[in-house]
């Protein structure tokens, strides 16, 4: 309850800055597609005005209009009066959660297993095992499946599905010194990368080692904790940020870097931010040495164009994650990273910075809305006629994944880390 209290002050300081101007409108992505106030960050906002006695009047109310929202960043970054709307809504949601208590399906994810990191890696290394019996493949060249019969919950998604052997297993952890490049990095693999795409991870260490950076990559690593955060959970963010705070303190390294945007801007922005007052200081120090991996390359590790042809020219386009140009603004070094491996040319799609509509559950609460947003952006793919569509979000390569695939297009989706570690060749 005292934490809830700090929250509700922390809220009210913030939410007498929003003007109600109504920029927001323009650039939000729900708002693109439904056309209601109440879907917009103003609208939100003004509810949570009266937070305090809307929790008691209509808490159901409240939290399902404040879920409805992709937490995307793209009001925040174009507001002109600074307002930080994510962290507004991350805080209006712990206190709601806080009051009324998780549903029985999120407790169940969140708390029982996310919550557990070696439970977790057991049980989806079980789910990968006996994912065939379930599901077909339905786009080679995407890599999506979709299922055999008809979910309430998968619906007619296409989807990556698990990989057979998660990275973790794979590469337990990893300490090796610092080689010409004087400098050594900590990696923090992050959920997807690690149970879908492992090719990412292992990616980007070969593009390290191929640098001389030394590398640090403690074992048991636990999700970042936006899954929680963004549901109000507190309790099991606190507790995956004090498991993996003992991992990375435990090193020695310059810079934590991560190839996922959605871990990277948690951790950069969050973790300082929603830290309980034991941790604060500890996750705000490693937050001011997080960095993408891209802008680690091409900021610090000083990465030049490889020489050498392509074996397969690409025709490349690049979604902008909203948690990378938004939230960090990182958006010219991913295009500069894809510039640098030979055989790739850059096409730009008319909107690259508009969110693809994932969301994380939002995709899952709202897959209509989610859906239109994510087509939007796939017809804008199709358009540049690239052959990959490149992209630092593996939530983002779910999302366009699922769009392209249903589409028909045969669109190849991949990080750009990806694209760089293939023309180094074996």
């Amino acid at each position: 309850m005292e934490a809830l209290a700090r929250l509700m002050r922390e809220l009210e300081d913030q939410l007498v800055v929003c003007m109600r101007c109504g920029m927001c409108q323009s650039v939000c992505p729900v708002f693109d597609q439904t056309g209601r106030e109440a879907d917009v960050a103003r609208g939100k906002l003004a509810l949570l005005s009266g937070l305090m006695e809307s929790m008691f009047d209509d808490p159901e109310g409240v939290y399902q209009r404040l879920n409805k929202c992709l937490l995307c960043g793209s009001c925040s970054a174009n507001c002109p009066s600074g307002v930080s709307v994510q962290e507004i809504f991350i805080k209006a949601r712990a206190i709601l959660t806080g009051y009324m208590g998780l549903p029985p399906a999120k407790r169940l994810i969140l708390k029982g297993m996310l919550a557990h990191p070696a439970l977790f890696d057991r049980l989806t290394e079980w789910g990968a095992r006996f994912q065939k019996i379930f599901t077909r493949p339905v786009n080679d060249i995407v890599g999506t499946s979709c299922a055999r019969v008809m979910s309430p919950l998968i619906q007619d998604r296409h989807f990556r599905t698990l990989a057979p052997v998660p990275f973790h297993r794979e590469v337990p952890s990893m300490d090796r010194p610092a080689g010409r490049s004087g400098l050594k990095v900590a990696i923090f693999t992050g959920c997807l990368i690690d149970k879908m795409f492992p090719a990412i991870a292992h990616s980007t260490i070969k593009v390290l080692d191929h640098l001389g950076v030394g590398i640090y990559l403690p074992d048991n690593q636990g999700c970042c904790g936006i899954p929680a955060l963004s549901s109000g959970d507190l309790p099991t963010f606190q507790k995956l940020l004090s498991h993996n705070l003992k991992r990375f303190e435990a090193g020695e390294f310059d810079v934590l870097v991560t190839a996922c945007a959605t871990c990277t801007s948690t951790i950069h922005e969050m973790w300082p931010t929603m830290a309980d007052d034991g941790h604060r200081e500890a996750a705000a120090r490693l937050a001011r040495r997080t960095m993408d991996i891209n802008q680690f390359l091409i900021d610090e590790a000083g990465l030049q164009p490889l020489t050498g042809s392509a074996a397969t020219p690409r025709t490349v386009t690049y979604h902008d994650p909203c948690h990378l140009k938004k939230s960090l603004d990182v958006s010219s070094q991913p295009r500069a990273v894809i510039h640098a491996a030979p055989g790739c040319t850059l096409t730009e799609m008319a909107e690259p910075d508009w969110c693809c509509g994932m969301g994380g559950s939002f995709n899952l609460q709202y897959y209509d809305i989610s859906r239109g947003i994510g087509q939007k952006k796939a017809l804008q793919i199709q358009e540049t006629g690239a052959d990959t569509l490149a992209t630092g979000c593996p939530a983002c390569m779910i999302q366009i994944s699922d769009m392209l695939s249903q589409a028909g297009a045969k669109v190849a989706v991949r990080h750009p880390i990806e694209l760089l570690a293939e023309a180094l060749g074996e």
